[in-house]
């Protein structure tokens, strides 16, 4: 059975905190999502954001393969006849086929936030659904506050959805706007309202209670045929549901239709793409597309999911676009080392040389503060360097840090002079901060050799004193994060003098960058 799947990541995703997109970034987003295979994007509300008016202009010049383009908005007001409420009329000179009215399902809404009857209400939804139809508009009606209505008033809340398809929308959904609605009682509600209308319904849920996903699918398993939801759960409060969860979990556990044909398998880089596009942390942790989705500790569990990957691990990884890890760490031995070399060389045996070189090169670094758990960058180039793989790209010759004034670090220039085959080049920048400004210089100077490092930036940056016994002669382990939009490393240095542990660590995250591209790693 074919899910059709809904994204509003522009529209309800985009009313999360410190979301804010661009019309550049709109585009995009649209783009990744219709190559993806979402059937519809909500791109916005062209009636109450003039920047959404020009977005839809924009958009009806792309030449989209499988999406459908969504426009969202409001019934018209009470008191106001649909042919004369601008909302909708700007709605309609969006030039958008298919078009998302949202209308009041709950009482108390209707007489205690709006101000109306019950029957001016229903009046609302019908004028203002007739109204886009006799302008050939598809329209999809979102039962705003539909379970929480149903709840209070079950025989109103069905007035509203017979009143919507009598108007001839083309789809309800039924919307937990409040996001509290538990699992069980979504999908009850869904059955019972299939039950008593012959319709097509969809389901929209908040995750204010973390159970979003879990709803949806109950939704889904009770007769819903349409999903909306956001990428990476985005929105208003604690967001909506995670529509990478929701697909993989239609898809892959429930055997539903939801992606076309081999497209599942780009959904880990459509959510870090949209995360970069966001920019907003992505979550390692998030199920089946995060980092840590199908990263192994500890040392049983490692050798378990050596022998057999299913013991450990619910689906394959790369059935999503995502790939296995192991952490080489205090608890996991040597077995997750072997694992992690065997990603390079797959014959490599326990008894091997390389082997036993690389442990004795991570105890020995270990023993002098450095920690490769969360820093797999550093580790492969050892990795690499035991199997004779390690490539110079460059040399340093020069690092330089100056202070346009005493205690003020954030003034930071940075001059960084680096050797590739014979030729010398220097870069020098001004940084927020020393670490800033050595990053902003090193790829400056690298630029001209390897044009691909412009793509990759500093994501995260950690510090930790280690022996603070010592006070300002302790030393420092830092952690740096980067990315370069499809892909996170992280990489470590140690030292006692901040500004040396982040630059070895920095070091290291472009070579490590320049290794992904020269196909080493």
């Amino acid at each position: 059975m074919k899910i059709d799947l809904f994204d509003t990541t522009l529209r309800d995703g985009a009313q999360g905190a410190g979301i804010s997109f661009s019309i550049e970034d709109k585009i995009k987003i649209i783009e990744l999502l219709d190559d993806f295979g979402i059937d519809y994007i909500e791109a916005g509300n062209p009636g109450a954001n003039p920047k959404d008016i020009e977005l839809f202009k924009r958009a009806s010049r792309l030449n989209l393969k499988h999406a459908k383009l969504v426009a969202f908005g409001s019934t018209c007001r009470a008191g106001i006849k649909a042919s004369e409420d601008d909302g909708l009329r700007q709605i309609i000179e969006s030039g958008a086929e298919h078009i998302v009215i949202f209308g009041k399902s709950w009482l108390l809404h209707v007489e205690q936030v709006i101000k109306t009857s019950a029957d001016e209400n229903l009046r609302m939804i019908r004028d203002s659904i007739k109204f886009l139809r006799e302008h050939n508009k598809r329209v999809f009606f979102d039962a705003e506050h539909f379970f929480d209505g149903y709840l209070d008033n079950k025989d109103y809340a069905l007035q509203v959805l017979r009143t919507a398809s009598e108007a001839d929308a083309e789809l309800l959904i039924l919307c937990d706007t409040n996001g509290g609605t538990m699992p069980a009682q979504a999908g009850g509600i869904v059955r019972q309202v299939c039950e008593n209308i012959n319709f097509r319904f969809g389901i929209h849920c908040h995750n204010d209670t973390g159970l979003a996903v879990a709803a949806t699918l109950e939704a889904v398993k009770n007769g819903a045929s349409h999903v909306q939801g956001t990428i990476n759960g985005l929105g208003e409060r604690c967001g909506n549901a995670d529509l990478c969860a929701v697909i993989a979990n239609l898809q892959l556990k429930l055997n539903y239709e939801c992606v076309p044909p081999g497209k599942l398998k780009n959904l880990t880089g459509l959510a870090r793409l949209i995360a970069e596009i966001s920019n907003i942390s992505f979550s390692e942790n998030a199920p089946f597309v995060g980092g840590h989705a199908f990263t192994h500790k500890a040392g049983m569990h490692i050798d378990a999911v050596n022998k057999l990957p299913i013991s450990f691990e619910h689906i394959s990884p790369d059935s999503v676009g995502n790939s296995r890890s192991t952490l080489v760490s205090e608890i996991s031995g040597r077995s997750a080392l072997l694992n992690r070399m065997r990603l390079f060389a797959p014959g490599i045996s326990k008894s091997s040389r390389e082997l036993a070189q690389v442990l004795e090169l991570v105890k020995s670094r270990e023993s002098d503060g450095y920690q490769f758990e969360n820093a797999e960058g550093s580790l492969d180039l050892i990795i690499l360097e035991s199997l004779n793989r390690r490539r110079d790209f460059f040399a340093l010759e020069e690092v330089k840090i100056n202070f346009a004034e005493p205690l003020k670090a954030e003034k930071a220039l940075a001059q960084v002079k680096v050797n590739v085959d014979g030729r010398a080049e220097m870069g020098e920048a001004q940084g927020d901060g020393p670490v800033n400004a050595l990053d902003i210089a090193l790829r400056e100077a690298l630029i001209r050799f390897y044009p691909e490092i412009a793509g990759m930036k500093l994501t995260d940056y950690k510090v930790r004193v280690l022996n603070s016994n010592a006070a300002t002669a302790a030393k420092v382990r830092v952690f740096i994060e980067s990315s370069d939009n499809s892909r996170v490393w992280r990489t470590v240095g140690v030292s006692t003098d901040i500004i040396e542990a982040s630059f070895l660590a920095l070091l290291d995250s472009v070579e490590y960058k320049l290794s992904l591209d020269a196909g080493l790693l």
